[in-house]
């Protein structure tokens, strides 16, 4: 019997929880739960830091800075992932480990999560980092006029919602503060995700994804961007940083398009732990690390 479609050929929820599901396509999810947070403990004991530095008023709105040695140094804004239900920025201090060693000074974003909060608010609070950081940065040895901003999974969209952002109307910021953006392994576009085994935590309804899907708002923008996913996700992992690398360019924006050879969707964010990796080496190259 025919079905019409949820969303693109999809017609069940299990077809889109088989896409979006990011556990099934790895072979040990808890050990790669545990890699993060071995190695942030190793990073948070290795290198100099300032926790729970607070952005926002509550007391979910904190960050965690990781000043390189060098004052003047350029800035990463890291925010986690977890599709907007999980995890803390304690989980994510390893992604300092690569960017340390190539001089550049990196923060870790914490926010509120679905459903305490709507991703309205996780955009919000996300935003309000950033401007933080901008306004806020030097006192702590950064360079505010090199602050590039990334995230993972829920955070690549988290990113793009910041590449979004009235910077000049609502927080008397340049329009275009943000000297580079890393999205990795993110989903722009979020309908598939109502029909998704996610939406009791959530709870998409068409304002939130309207207002919340990047992919349809792209607007022309000075910031490069590297898109990029493991080569293991799901098609539809590829297929969401294609449409957005697409979107991206046909605004007149740069970007580069890079599928990560042989990782999935925990480890295409190993290589911020590796100052040799293409990961570090493009944020130190645009940067301008070490200059």
């Amino acid at each position: 019997m025919w079905m019409p479609p949820l969303y693109r050929d999809f017609t069940t929820p299990a077809q889109i929880d088989a896409q979006y599901g990011t556990q099934q396509w790895v072979p040990d999810p808890a050990a790669e739960a545990r890699h993060y947070v071995e190695r942030s403990r190793d990073a948070r004991a290795r290198l100099r830091c300032l926790l729970d530095q607070p952005y926002g008023p509550t007391l979910d709105e904190t960050l965690d800075i990781f000043p390189a040695d060098r004052r003047g140094a350029p800035v990463f804004v890291f925010i986690h992932g977890g599709y907007w239900r999980a995890n803390t920025s304690r989980e994510f201090s390893c992604v300092a480990l690569g960017l340390q060693a190539r001089g550049i000074t990196t923060v870790v974003v914490n926010y509120a999560l679905c459903p305490k909060v709507s991703i309205d608010e996780i955009t919000r609070q996300t935003r309000a980092a950033v401007a933080w950081v901008l306004r806020n940065i030097e006192r702590h040895g950064g360079d505010p006029r090199r602050v590039a901003v990334g995230g993972h999974s829920a955070g690549a969209h988290l990113t793009a919602m910041c590449l979004q952002t009235p910077w000049q109307e609502e927080y008397g910021l340049p329009a275009d503060p943000l000297a580079a953006a890393v999205l990795v392994s993110g989903i722009y576009d979020l309908q598939p995700l109502r029909y998704s085994y996610l939406q009791p935590q959530i709870q998409l309804d068409d304002g939130i994804i309207r207002r919340n899907s990047p992919l349809f708002t792209v607007r022309p923008c000075a910031t490069p961007a590297l898109i990029t996913w493991g080569a293991a996700e799901s098609d539809e992992f590829a297929r969401q940083s294609a449409s957005y690398h697409q979107a991206w360019q046909a605004a007149g924006n740069r970007s580069e398009l890079q599928p990560q050879a042989g990782a999935h969707h925990f480890s295409a964010i190993h290589g911020f732990e590796d100052p040799a990796s293409p990961l570090c080496g493009w944020l130190a190259r645009v940067l301008g690390a070490g200059t």
